[in-house]
């Protein structure tokens, strides 16, 4: 079964040069080249010995289905992949979706492949805004009347966040809102800060109870997600920004079976309203630079990681008459004698935030929506090139040729 381990901080990037191998599938004669002799996999290795075990596993599986030398090599941040992509000193590399965002529309990176976030192989959730049933809000938006728009009778409510620049709590809506003139931005456009500023403008709750937007730090009153729907539901505020649709937020704390497993301020599923979604948020992509990278090479690369997707790591599993330890193909159903940490659901319990497993993908499918509205944020780009961030711009002199 595949390991759980706890999510650590993890930055993958391959480099290669010049070089020869093949790799296949048992039941495949078909063979994807990797044309090389060296992939350099740049990883944030950590003080916590096992997880760096955990990524030479990785080299080590990469280098048998590739037939190549493959080595980690120490990077410090985001901004370090994006700069190696962008001037070649790397291959590939796993970012967040912000930098993943930056890499595609400032350097003209690729997305190659992208995790999944379910059992089910989801691989974005929507970012939503909530109301309570019988608000003007929620009213404008069930009322079937198209002269009605829930979004403009906002202003001058209270906004409920998850949080200071995150994602579906604050990024997304607010990007919405700017991107379709139901928000007008305020201060310097290039200080990310302006946004508090935007927010508090806005959201000032002029017009319902005066309170003031909640933007609550990490930890207090409000924050995170079931924060955000409490706020809500409390009465301090008129409008919450959480998750949407299939991973809806007040499903997830209020909408238990059994009102007992649900949270103490918790009010009637029914009495929640979801606005249309903003967009989709990413799960964490696999980038490359398509103006670096030989096709080839990417195959080969690619095909690797789908194939470790097939493998999960048995002990004691019972096949026939016999009982097997090892890396279990459930395709092939061929149990592999290599070490745990070559196994492919051991790699992707590692280099994943949720463990479940890698798929093919492509930039304007996974990343579109999610840019379109980070665009429209003032100051984000120059927020996440800074050492405050991802330090992309203090990056760019070490990776530079």
């Amino acid at each position: 079964m595949m390991t759980n381990t706890k999510t650590i901080l993890m930055i993958l990037i391959m480099t290669t040069t010049s070089l020869a191998g093949c790799i296949g599938s048992d039941d495949d004669d078909q063979t994807t080249s990797a044309s090389g002799t060296t992939i350099n996999i740049a990883y944030y290795l950590a003080d916590d010995s096992e997880s760096n075990a955990q990524a030479q596993g990785m080299a080590d599986r990469l280098a048998a289905d590739l037939g190549v030398n493959v080595n980690l090599y120490d990077v410090s941040s985001e901004g370090m992949i994006i700069q190696a992509l962008r001037f070649g000193n790397a291959d590939i590399g796993f970012l967040e979706g912000g930098p993943a965002w930056i890499g595609w529309k400032e350097y003209s990176l690729s997305v190659l492949a992208v995790e999944t976030t379910t059992a089910e192989g989801a691989t974005h959730y929507n970012a939503s805004a909530w109301v309570l049933n019988g608000s003007d809000i929620a009213n404008a938006h069930l009322d079937g009347d198209n002269s009605t728009n829930p979004f403009a009778l906002l202003q001058g409510k209270t906004s409920c966040h998850t949080g200071w620049l995150k994602s579906a709590g604050m990024l997304m809506p607010m990007g919405y809102l700017i991107k379709n003139e139901y928000v007008t931005p305020v201060g310097d456009t290039d200080d990310i800060n302006s946004l508090r500023n935007t927010i508090d403008n806005h959201f000032d709750g002029s017009s319902s109870n005066g309170n003031p937007a909640s933007i609550p730090d990490s930890g207090a009153l409000y924050s995170g997600y079931s924060g955000a729907i409490e706020c809500l539901s409390s009465g301090y505020g008129d409008v919450a920004f959480a998750k949407g649709d299939d991973f809806s937020t007040p499903e997830k704390y209020c909408g238990h079976e059994n009102a007992s497993d649900n949270e103490d301020w918790c009010l009637d599923i029914e009495e929640y309203i979801q606005l249309p979604s903003f967009g989709q948020s990413p799960s964490h992509p696999v980038m490359y630079n398509p103006e670096r990278l030989d096709t080839s090479t990417r195959d080969a690369i690619l095909s690797s990681m789908l194939n470790w997707s097939d493998e999960m790591w048995v002990q004691d599993y019972p096949m026939g008459n016999q009982t097997y330890t090892g890396c279990y193909n459930v395709v092939t159903h061929v149990v592999a004698d290599i070490p745990a940490n070559q196994c492919g659901s051991e790699i992707i319990s590692s280099v994943t935030s949720k463990g479940y497993k890698l798929v093919a993908g492509n930039s304007q499918d996974h990343l579109g929506s999610y840019s379109d509205l980070l665009s429209a944020i003032p100051g984000l780009s120059e927020y996440y090139h800074s050492s405050d961030k991802y330090g992309i711009t203090d990056a760019e002199s070490s990776e530079q040729n």
